[in-house]
């Protein structure tokens, strides 16, 4: 993957997390209808810690949907390398930015995710390929979410960096476009394209345009 390609990020992000699907057999179909809507990207979250189990689905996500969709893991470097992931991205307590490019080499992609604007400039001069924003609504995602940081955080961050920027935290259907709109270049979706997932993500699509 070239720098160019490797930069880009579609305008909605896909999020299987694997604490709100009820089983691995759930997550695979969601996967499966999330690509034939065209997502081109998706994520594969999983905090259960149980690296054996999460490599097993990795490895299915992988082969199930070869290399049409572009597949992220989510904090774990060698989990990616070892499913075959194109990038892997990492909140404030994971691993430093650098460290995971030591791990995955200059191809893949690396998102990192921040909350206020000190986090972003310091990650906008890591080697990240983009940054993640938020939360930017209340989101039911995280056990623990930080702050929320608005529309107005979306615009501050859009100030502070030139690389792609991805909101996520609580963005649905009905607010995706204002999101969109405040400066971000992609939205980072979980809970809005659990139901009916390809239907939920064509209307993503119409609305993001």
């Amino acid at each position: 993957m070239d720098e160019l390609d490797r930069m880009k990020v579609p305008r909605l992000y896909a999020i299987l997390d694997t604490r709100l699907l009820p089983d691995a057999n759930a997550m695979l179909i969601a996967a499966r209808e999330l690509a034939a809507a065209g997502c081109s990207l998706i994520q594969y979250r999983n905090k259960s810690g149980n690296a054996r189990l999460m490599l097993e689905q990795a490895r299915q996500l992988r082969e199930m949907l070869n290399k049409s969709v572009r597949l992220v893991m989510n904090d774990r470097a060698d989990l990616c390398l070892a499913a075959d992931f194109d990038g892997v991205h990492v909140g404030q307590y994971d691993l430093s930015p650098e460290a995971v490019r030591a791990i995955i080499g200059p191809d893949r992609r690396l998102g990192v995710s921040t909350h206020n604007p000190e986090q972003l400039r310091e990650a906008d001069l890591t080697s990240a390929d983009y940054l993640a924003i938020g939360p930017v609504f209340a989101t039911t995602s995280k056990e623990k979410p930080d702050p929320v940081v608005g529309l107005e955080g979306v615009r501050r961050a859009r100030a502070l960096t030139r690389k792609p920027l991805v909101a996520i935290g609580g963005i649905t259907r009905a607010n995706a476009a204002s999101v969109i709109e405040a400066g971000a270049d992609s939205v980072a979706v979980i809970s809005d394209l659990l139901r009916e997932p390809r239907k939920s993500a064509e209307e993503f699509f119409r609305i993001l345009g």
